[in-house]
């Protein structure tokens, strides 16, 4: 029975009710079918109350909830709100999200090839097109109260994470903004330096899943959960997670399986059956085979995560090879009509190109591949398809998990391996909760499962730490380039800029990493006061006396370092000396005494034409000794010079492996030389002996007061201590210069090279420097300096399309071994010019101490698109196209967009008098923008 409330009590909750209803987010409450969770209203309070937000939570639980609310509160309060995501397909997708709820009139969509009612209040656009808007000062900034950033996380990208920060930075004072984030674990970090930069910043943390997940191994015919829970089946309690024992057990079975014993003959048949048993339990599946037990298990749909872009072809093939359906009549029709209805623009003599039918049998079946490769339109009607159901097990790469709206009732990874652009790496917690993450579909599943196939040699305590690791931590990639840089000195002139690059996350986390050793300097230096007092002499300046000192210690140490490397040295040179046949002496080791040289061991490319045994650390002779041994000696075995005492001659019959070859020779050494006693070497006078300086230093120490002092060496160990902790000091001190003013310092080293080229004047943007002020990419300076020295005029569309490839393509693979393949005439020489010029970029930047390794500098321009869009802006045919540039039709149609982005900027910069560049800029771009790369973007 419920508790009737008191009077009091009922005009409190009526109070409480009618105050709630007053506020903006009832109106949007009532938007949604289902209640918020508290970490969603605790958000969207607090950006009502006018404060902005920072929220980290895991995917899938809605954390767009309050993107949107800010959407709402900028409509209702007459202002603008921009909604940045990280890439244009999720700009795509918030934008039809936003369409359907206010309207097209309301909604715009700006990125890199589109611009849909760029006017409208409410905006989406990636963050790159902001970061242009802000520092352009664009007019469509003006009104502008809220910004979301979506996926802000990206900020940890090395390659584009800067923009993040340029915006967060630069975004006025009166402009709102809202941060959504994956779960990182210094989200209070990130929030402290929010913050500092954007005022009152609320920090909202949600680490629990919206739909609890289940992590699983499938291995043979079985799916084993990971966790031995303590916890209720949801797996929401906080109990202790003990990773499966019977997966322990076919871990240690699997590392004990027999690989062959001693005696071959003896249970040969046994260990044979023992193993057939034991493979009977542990294989990894094929891709079929999982998923038609998935399908068996309820677990679809389905996501596989293969890292490689022919590795989710080549599932989609296996899968129709085995005639596995998931689809009935009825579905496959409603795929088709959907399919037919997305791809209608598409001329029917590229759909054979585009591999159109293959895939389209995938879709019927229910079964699709997801990877940057494949055509956008492609991508699209797989991910819509996924979403209605009617495709059930997609087998896609890593770059499904960047945030596209696509979840699943299960995850399933392959491996826990990938490639990482240079080497095979296990993949990180961050990594494996992001995948994972689209595990469990919100009002749809009671719970999500993660899947990890068996492969042999796997640690369950390994991959039960990836999946108890829910947190990674969010690093800053920031650092300045010559855009920024020409930008912000035309804003804020040169102080003004680097104060404003100081205040970044990268500065704000590395001067955070300097508390710590900052307190060690200041407990250091408390402790050089105690030494000091340690070590004062009543007789003089014990400090001066211990520098005499350790400076004759220095002295005297630098000499017999030079003496011990001249004697390496000439012993080296006897060594190399020696012939086969030369009877020697060794003076020390193991193996000291009588020996016969049968191979000297020369070094490599110091044979003198003897083909014997070489060696890169010095001559490494292999010697028969008085004792009938052959042994290879190394430098070690001779500290002094050594001469040959006699010389014998070895029988071509000698056998150094036959005990009867070596005794006898043995025996013929000890005879020929046995009586000639070695040589004793004559120890050298000391260097020391004979040195100005040190006998300086022992004159000075003689004579200063301290020397005569009772207590010299009690003094003298305390003056060691406060030696060893000042040296200590000192490089905690260069650590914190190192960490401090990083970004500011590199800034003022791109600032001047920017100087030396006649970019900048102290305050001022040059013309020069007003033009590569509009041109944003990884290549800037280079563009700069090509339309600077007239590179590409007389250049026709195509051929300016080919040269301005090569500002944005980069191949997969590092190092080509082809050569590829270039227009010939005009282009070419264009090309060659370009690569001039940035050799000339390069040795400035080496001058200018600017590090391309520290992502800063100019890379290489790379030719490897400079054929294909030539041929693409000379009207060729697609078949004919991505069968020379041997490349898939994602890649190509991404490339070319990134070309026509570029080639849009060069003409906005490119000279208006006398220059034919930004005419056939503009029609460059006419000519590429046609077929798959026109029909490609979505708006």
């Amino acid at each position: 029975m419920t508790e009737e409330l008191t009077p009091a009590e009922a005009y409190a909750a009526a109070r409480r009710r009618a105050a709630e209803e007053a506020t903006a987010l009832a109106p949007f409450r009532a938007l949604y079918d289902f209640d918020l969770d508290p970490f969603q209203i605790e958000a969207c309070q607090a950006l009502e109350a006018g404060k902005g937000v920072l929220v980290a939570a895991p995917t899938g639980s809605g954390k767009t909830i309050v993107g949107e609310f800010a959407v709402h509160l900028a409509l209702e309060q007459g202002r603008k709100c921009f909604y940045t995501t990280p890439i244009k397909a999720l700009s795509n997708q918030k934008y039809a999200d936003l369409v359907k709820r206010y309207g097209a009139d309301r909604v715009g969509l700006l990125t890199g090839d589109n611009s849909v009612n760029s006017e409208a209040p409410v905006v989406v656009m990636t963050t790159e097109v902001l970061r242009n808007m802000l520092y352009a000062g664009s007019q469509s900034l003006r009104g502008l109260g809220y910004v979301v950033m979506d996926e802000v996380h990206y900020l940890s990208d090395r390659f584009r994470g800067a923009v993040w920060e340029e915006v967060i930075i630069h975004l006025p004072d009166s402009v709102t903004l809202v941060s959504l984030s994956a779960t990182v674990s210094n989200a209070e970090e990130f929030g402290d330096w929010l913050d500092t930069v954007r005022g009152d910043t609320e920090v909202i943390v949600s680490e629990s899943r919206p739909v609890p997940l289940w992590q699983h191994v499938l291995a043979g015919r079985r799916i084993y959960d990971l966790f031995e829970e303590e916890t209720d089946h949801g797996g929401r309690g906080s109990g202790r997670r003990e990773v499966n024992p019977d997966l322990v057990r076919l871990a240690r079975m699997e590392n004990s399986r027999p690989m062959g014993g001693r005696d071959r003959r003896r249970g040969r048949e046994a260990d044979r059956e023992r193993e057939r048993r034991q493979r009977s339990r542990i294989w990894t599946p094929g891709r079929p085979e999982v998923i038609e037990r998935l399908d068996a298990e309820g677990l679809l749909p389905a996501i596989t995560f293969i890292f490689s872009r022919a590795g989710c072809e080549a599932a989609v093939q296996q899968c129709l090879y085995v005639g596995l359906r998931l689809n009935d009549e009825e579905g496959r029709a409603r795929v088709r009509e959907i399919v037919e209805e997305r791809t209608a623009s598409i001329p029917t003599e590229d759909l054979h190109v585009l591999g159109y039918y293959e895939w389209l049998e995938g879709l019927e079946r229910g079964i699709a591949a997801h990877h940057a490769g494949m055509l956008p339109t492609f991508k699209e009607v797989v991910e819509e398809l996924f979403v209605r159901g009617l495709v059930k097990a997609v087998f896609a790469t890593e770059t499904l998990a960047l945030g596209i709206n696509m979840p699943a009732r299960s995850v399933v990874l392959e491996k826990l391996v990938k490639w990482n652009g240079e080497q095979h790496a296990d993949i990180t917690p961050g990594e494996y909760t992001q995948l994972t993450g689209r595990a469990g579909r919100r009002g749809i599943d009671v719970e999500g499962h993660a899947v990890v196939l068996w492969q042999r040699g796997m640690d369950p305590g390994h991959l039960a730490g990836l999946a108890g690791t829910r947190t990674y931590p969010l690093r800053s990639s920031f650092k300045p380039s010559y855009n920024m840089a020409v930008n912000l000195v035309d804003q804020f002139g040169r102080h003004r800029s680097r104060e404003l690059l100081e205040t970044s996350f990268a500065q704000f986390q590395a001067d955070r990493s300097v508390v710590g050793i900052s307190r060690q300097v200041q407990r250091n230096e408390e402790g050089l006061d105690g030494y000091r007092e340690g070590m004062t002499c009543h007789l003089g300046d014990f400090e001066e006396y211990a520098r005499l000192r350790r400076e004759l210690k220095d002295r005297e140490t630098e000499l017999a370092k030079q003496g011990a490397a001249q004697r390496r040295v000439a012993a080296a040179t006897s060594l190399e000396r020696l012939k086969p046949g030369d009877v020697i002496h060794v003076p020390t080791g193991k193996f000291a005494g009588l020996a016969l040289v049968l191979d000297p061991g020369l070094p490599a490319g110091r044979a003198n034409g003897h083909r014997g045994f070489e060696h890169q650390d010095g001559p490494r002779p292999l010697v028969l000794t008085a004792e009938r041994q052959v042994k290879r000696l190394a430098s070690i075995d001779f500290p002094v010079p050594v001469e040959p005492l006699e010389r014998m001659r070895i029988p071509k019959s000698f056998n150094p492996r036959s005990p009867q070859s070596r005794r006898d020779l043995a025996s013929a050494l000890r005879t020929k030389a046995g009586h000639i006693a070695p040589e004793r070497h004559r120890k050298q006078r000391s260097a020391a002996a004979d040195d100005r300086e040190i006998a300086r230093l022992r004159t000075a120490l003689r004579a200063h007061p301290c020397h005569g002092c009772d207590e010299r060496e009690d003094h003298a160990r305390w003056a060691e201590r406060y030696h060893r902790l000042q040296r200590d000091t000192r490089q905690l001190e260069r650590r914190i210069e190192g960490r401090t003013n990083t970004i500011a310092r590199t800034f003022d080293r791109i600032v001047a090279l920017l100087t030396e080229m006649d970019y900048l004047r102290a305050d001022e943007v040059t013309e020069h420097g007003k033009r590569l002020a509009r041109l944003y990419g990884e290549l800037d300076l280079l563009a700069s300096e090509c339309l600077r020295d007239g590179v590409w005029e007389g250049l026709n569309p195509a051929e300016l399309a080919a040269c301005v490839s090569a500002l944005v393509y980069e191949s997969r693979q590092a190092d080509d071994a082809v050569a590829p393949k270039l227009p010939s005439g005009r282009a070419k020489a264009a090309l060659g010019e370009m690569v001039r010029i940035w050799g000339r970029l390069d040795a400035l930047e080496e001058e200018f101490r600017i590090n391309q390794a520290e992502g800063v500098g100019q890379r290489e321009p790379d030719l490897g698109f400079a054929w294909a869009a030539y041929q693409w802006a000379s009207d060729k045919g697609l078949d004919e196209v991505l069968r020379e540039a041997e490349m898939p039709a994602g890649d190509f149609v991404r490339w070319c967009k990134q070309v026509i982005d570029v080639l849009g900027q060069i003409a906005a910069a490119a000279p208006r008098e006398n220059s034919t560049v930004a005419k056939n800029a503009r029609k460059a771009v006419d000519a590429l923008l046609r077929g798959v790369v026109a029909y490609s973007s979505v708006g």
